[in-house]
């Protein structure tokens, strides 16, 4: 065949399988959502909502979405976006018999983990094994970890706010920082040592690849492994065959995916390897090192059968908790930094001198270092926490799952079949003004004395239900040692107007640019 021939082939058969693979299901399997506005590709595909991802800004895309087109959106062929406290409660509840979509196998690298795994029972026996771990009794253990991270930490930041200006103030992006604080805490819980991040001042972590110690950027490795994972888990087809798309956005996501397996699997055999060192009883290895953390709860515990836990199951749980324990806690650590500041500069007077009193009356002059029980239970604190949350939304996008009872489901007056994917999207819930009032774009930490039913029930930080957050005992710890210590130990200064974000699985602030002293 000649070239032209070639081409006139082409140029009838790429008509037909549009027709065939997009819009034939639009008439005939998927007739029932016709019905429902939402952005004109995504009526057919899941392109529109793809692209979103590869931009980083799936979260804006949505909520730009629902803002035009209403509370309940169609974002994909077979996928439908709630925007309220109600759906919420039903998409994520207890008991409605919903799965995971396959969203998730995209996420996956070695053996699915509690986070990505879609079979109930699968998730049901691994969140038993990974819950004890994160039990108020065992959090409280974490502590002595995080306190020695956190003295390296301020050691760090007291070295940068010594190289003042003339106004007295050194200079930080605290987008990093909050990052690497972050990173050392998680490795010392789920690891068994820090990753070094603070002491180095720069993103980095060895990784095992295929036998070989490499050193790669922790932080942008988890970036890029969640970006890509998100646009490929909206477009399964395109899985195969990423490496080879021309788009080094692919090549580069999926090296990030190996590199970031690698960081675990070289960090658990690093500290199984110390544990059967120092005992020559296998079992009792890792308790001969005296630690409490993560790790060490997730080597001895058990399944209902007696059975331990497999070490490639070990390596993906110990993944699963670095990612969620790194990448959330410093992107909503530094977010409550620069909120706190954005409202102390919207009504000066009203924000951080009030927190700073709460902190100086509970935090001794001579401790570097808040403890947990000085901290846990400070009101205005937590009220600053949680309304930063709100406004920044960590966890932005809509978790997708798959209705499966047989007859559907119904929610906001449309019935959905077995089969839809539904999702409530964080971030527009969380700025919906019908929810939070017209203030909702401001920083206002007492709207938390007196919430309504409604905002409750919308304010969804850790997801909701049996696949909510297993680990948010130890963010809220977290995160009040380390905004409690960074306000009680400096006074900043905002040099940035707004906080812009991009977003691969969790939204990340880009920078955030700060004044830093310490306080006299």
């Amino acid at each position: 065949m000649k070239t032209e021939d070639y081409l006139l082939v082409a140029a009838v058969l790429l008509p037909l399988f549009v027709i065939s693979y997009w819009i034939v299901p639009y008439f005939t399997t998927y007739k029932h959502l016709q019905h429902l506005p939402g952005p004109f590709i995504g009526k057919f595909s899941n392109v529109w909502l793809a692209l979103g991802a590869r931009q980083g800004k799936k979260f804006e895309w949505v909520d730009y979405a629902h803002r035009r087109y209403g509370k309940v959106v169609r974002v994909g062929f077979n996928h439908v976006s709630i925007a309220t406290p109600e759906g919420l409660r039903t998409v994520y509840a207890h008991g409605n018999g919903f799965l995971k979509d396959d969203f998730y196998n995209a996420f996956v690298s070695g053996v699915p983990g509690v986070f990505n795994v879609i079979s109930r029972v699968q998730h049901a026996r691994k969140r038993k094994i990974v819950a004890h771990a994160f039990s108020p009794g065992a959090v409280q253990d974490f502590e002595p970890h995080m306190t020695n991270n956190l003295i390296r930490w301020v050691g760090a930041l007291d070295n940068i706010a010594s190289h003042t200006d003339t106004q007295g103030y050194g200079k930080i992006n605290m987008m990093p920082w909050c990052t690497f604080v972050a990173f050392d805490i998680i490795g010392d819980l789920a690891f068994g040592a820090p990753f070094g991040m603070v002491q180095r001042g720069r993103d980095e972590c060895p990784a095992d690849m295929g036998g070989k110690t490499v050193y790669v950027p922790g932080a942008e490795t988890l970036n890029r492994r969640g970006e890509v994972s998100s646009t490929l888990g909206l477009m399964p087809s395109l899985r195969p065959f990423a490496k080879l798309l021309p788009d080094p956005f692919f090549s580069r996501g999926l090296q990030s995916v190996a590199n970031l397996h690698g960081i675990a699997v070289a960090a658990v055999e690093k500290r199984l390897a110390a544990a059967e060192k120092a005992s020559d009883d296998s079992e009792k290895g890792l308790v001969a090192i005296g630690r409490h953390d993560i790790l060490e709860m997730l080597c001895r515990a058990k399944d209902s059968n007696g059975v331990p836990i497999a070490r490639e199951e070990l390596i993906s749980e110990a993944l699963t908790q670095l990612i969620a324990g790194s990448d959330t806690v410093s992107n909503t650590a530094c977010a409550v930094i620069y909120w706190i500041l954005h409202g102390e500069r919207a009504r000066p007077g009203t924000i951080v001198q009030r927190l700073q009193a709460e902190l100086d009356a509970a935090i001794p002059a001579d401790v570097p270092v808040a403890a947990h029980s000085m901290v846990k239970n400070l009101p205005f604190l937590r009220q600053c926490i949680d309304e930063a949350m709100r406004l920044h939304s960590t966890s932005a996008l809509g978790l997708p799952r798959l209705v499966t009872a047989p007859n559907g489901v119904t929610c906001e007056k449309e019935h959905f079949p077995a089969g839809t994917v539904l999702s409530v999207p964080s971030y527009t819930l969380h700025h919906d003004a019908d929810i939070w009032g017209a203030n909702v774009d401001e920083f206002l930490p007492d709207r938390w004395l007196d919430l309504t039913p409604r905002q409750r029930m919308g304010f969804n930080p850790f997801s909701f239900g049996p696949r909510a957050c297993v680990g948010q005992n130890v963010a809220h710890m977290e995160l009040a040692l380390i905004v409690g210590t960074a306000f009680r130990r400096y006074d900043f200064r905002l040099d940035q107007e707004i906080l812009t974000s991009h977003e691969g699985f969790s939204k990340k602030p880009d920078e955030c640019w700060l004044g830093i002293r310490r306080r006299a």
